[in-house]
């Protein structure tokens, strides 16, 4: 054996510190990549932010027009002339940028309440008194107004009959549960029917919150449970479950902090039956390479240039990867709203199923890229601010090209139980001859697993409950 010098010819990734960086990126959400930003300006002399003008982005998509959405799904006509409107007499597409702000405003309590009025199965004109009494809820979630004064604000003004106690109830049952709710003891009350946990328990925590919540305090649990003939030790875990729940259901959506915000990164509307999609103002962070000390390198030290050239190459990597994170971030987007452009004008039951390998496949992406550009990231849509993992879901094959989604079928279950019989509820194995006969086969089991995640009781509780 004697040495010898041998040359190869392979191929194999690299994981260079600037791979790294970009991989990282793509997978912070907006909050983590400001904090990032704002980090490596602290630390690199090199780096300041741009506070110039704002021009109008190059990064926005315009996906083929569709038809028109329906007046219940939202106002198309109406978010046409905002988008307008928000553009002023520069042109629609060169104010892209306001436009994007003004969609990405904060969700507050009312427009996620109004957001799933329009997906709910109700009537026109029951949609028409659920937005009367959205509107008249307080930001911690009460409904002070009386039914009264709320039906006669209406056009034309219709009795307080039970109809409006019915709006009511769904409305009470919205995300989050409990809101709408006119006492404590109402919104208690509530939040019980949608708990999971023992019937004995719920049943012994729903009798203390409508009958003697007030007299708690006075008389503490042994009092109460003397009075109210009960075993202490079942009074305890009734009045602790009581104690677990939000007695303001409201406040989460109506007074939350501005850093527990869902930042959209994305903004998703319709103008002129084009769907369009941009990144959303703060998803362009606005950096740049600071001139002044760019400029002092061919003048300085040989140490200090070296300095200056470290963190300049640095910069300029950061600046490349923010942007390649941004065209990712918008590729997959516009992607998800081809493809689910039925999902954001009908709702949950025009979901089509979707893999992360479809997107990646069209793309000519990895499946993992996919999984990183959508991981944490929000949509800002004319539905509301929407998880961009919300545009995904398996589907529920029939042997054909026809596949349901798992999200289609979840809503086909949620609006056959919104209709049926109170006192002959549905159950799941009706569910599932109901859903085979539109062409949708499922199991009783499945059935059974998607009712359970929509929150909806077996039929034996909804009989109790009606």
């Amino acid at each position: 054996m004697k040495p010898r010098l041998q040359a190869t010819l392979g191929q194999h990734l690299v994981m260079t510190p600037q791979l790294r960086q970009a991989i990282r990126l793509l997978q912070l959400s907006s909050v983590e990549l400001d904090a990032e930003l704002s980090e490596a300006v602290e630390s690199n002399p090199l780096l300041e932010w741009d506070d110039g003008d704002v021009t109008a982005p190059a990064d926005a998509a315009v996906v083929g027009a569709d038809a028109e959405a329906p007046a219940e799904a939202w106002s198309d006509a109406e978010l046409d002339g905002w988008a307008e409107s928000a553009s002023g007499s520069h042109g629609g597409d060169s104010e892209i940028g306001s436009l994007a702000d003004q969609v990405a405003d904060p969700e507050t309590l009312h427009d996620h309440l109004l957001w799933q009025l329009h997906l709910s199965c109700l009537s026109p004109r029951d949609r028409m008194i659920g937005v009367a009494l959205i509107e008249a809820i307080s930001e911690d979630g009460y409904l002070r107004e009386s039914l009264e004064t709320i039906a006669a604000t209406l056009d034309p003004p219709i009795p307080a009959t039970e109809e409006m106690l019915t709006v009511l109830h769904a409305v009470q049952r919205f995300d989050p549960v409990g809101v709408g709710a006119r006492s404590l003891s109402e919104a208690l009350c509530v939040q019980l029917t949608a708990h999971e946990g023992p019937e004995s328990d719920r049943a012994l925590a729903t009798r203390i919150a409508c009958e003697h919540l007030e007299r708690l305090p006075r008389l503490g649990v042994e009092g109460l449970a003397r009075e109210i003939a009960a075993p202490l030790d079942a009074v305890e875990r009734a009045v602790a479950l009581l104690l677990s729940l939000d007695p303001r259901p409201g406040a989460r959506l109506g007074e939350v902090a501005p850093e527990s915000y869902v930042t959209p990164d994305v903004v998703m509307w319709r103008q002129h039956g084009k769907w369009r999609v941009a990144l959303a103002e703060h998803g362009r962070p606005r950096l740049r390479i600071n001139r002044g000390y760019e400029s002092l390198i061919p003048h300085t030290s040989s140490a200090d240039a070296t300095y200056l050239r470290t963190h300049l190459q640095e910069a300029r990597w950061l600046l490349r990867n923010v942007e390649a994170r941004g065209e990712t971030l918008l590729r997959v987007a516009t992607c998800l709203v081809q493809r689910q452009a039925g999902f954001l004008e009908f709702g949950d039951g025009a979901l089509r199923p979707l893999t992360l390998r479809e997107v990646a496949s069209e793309l000519g992406l990895h499946e993992s890229t996919i999984s990183r550009a959508i991981a944490r990231k929000y949509a800002r849509t004319p539905r509301g601010t929407l998880p961009l993992r919300s545009f995904f879901a398996s589907s529920v094959g029939n042997g054909t090209a026809e596949e349901t989604s798992s999200g289609a079928v979840q809503s086909m279950i949620r609006q056959l139980v919104a209709a049926e019989n109170p006192r002959k509820p549905l159950s799941d194995a009706r569910l599932a001859e109901l859903l085979q006969g539109s062409g949708v086969p499922v199991a009783r089991r499945t059935v059974a697993k998607y009712r359970e995640a929509l929150g909806i009781a077996s039929s034996q509780d909804r009989v109790r409950m009606a």
